[in-house]
């Protein structure tokens, strides 16, 4: 060791010693001053809905493709898209989501029916909606649109299953949009029925 200018300096062995250290002393230290200064600490990405970034988040911050047949296809004003600038779905993802069920009488079927799938709010977050109607399109190309306060203001689902089963295309599957009829009698009308899409295919977010 050598002073210099009242300073004590070190030298030969201590001195490599104390820099072969010092990046794990800086690393520790930098660590220490993360978590004591959260001001220091690097911002992250919001969490993605449930469901959807489960099955699938990449750095990119876009879903991974799905694994299976596409059944849904969203496009339009969305800043979540996972196949260019479309948002796809197969049934696990759909399945993914928060499940919701009610039973309701509905003018299509004799006796009230069970209903299940993710609420349709809940699918418009998924790929990041931005608009003020949707256009729902069927499968027989069927078309009708929808404004957005209807999937905020009521639990409207996107119904994958029908008293527990899966809805086969000759049945109105595999996808249908259903309203709560009987939890609020006021949506029983022919605007409302009009708006309940069966053989669900896409959604376009205007």
């Amino acid at each position: 060791m050598r002073t210099r200018g009242g300073f004590a300096w070190l030298t030969g062995p201590a001195r490599q010693g104390l820099t072969a250290l010092a990046p794990a002393a800086l690393s520790a230290a930098f660590a220490i001053a993360i978590t004591t200064c959260p001001g220091l600490a690097m911002a992250q990405d919001p969490p993605a809905p449930a469901g959807w970034a489960s099955a699938s988040a990449t750095a990119s911050g876009r879903a991974t493709e799905p694994k299976g047949r596409i059944v849904l296809t969203l496009s339009g004003k969305l800043k979540r898209p996972n196949a260019q600038d479309r948002a796809v779905f197969d049934m696990a993802m759909l399945a993914a989501l928060p499940q919701h069920s009610f039973k309701t009488k509905t003018p299509w079927y004799a006796e009230p029916r069970k209903f299940t799938g993710p609420l349709l709010r809940d699918v418009l977050a998924a790929a990041g909606a931005e608009g003020k109607s949707l256009e729902a399109i069927a499968i027989n190309d069927y078309k009708v649109s929808i404004p957005v306060e209807d999937a905020l203001k009521h639990e409207v689902i996107v119904a994958r299953l029908m008293d527990d089963q899966a809805m086969p295309l000759r049945d109105k599957g595999p996808l249908f949009i259903i309203y709560p009829f009987d939890d609020e009698p006021e949506l029983r009308s022919s605007l409302h029925y009009s708006r309940s899409v069966w053989q669900l295919k896409a959604l376009v977010i205007r």
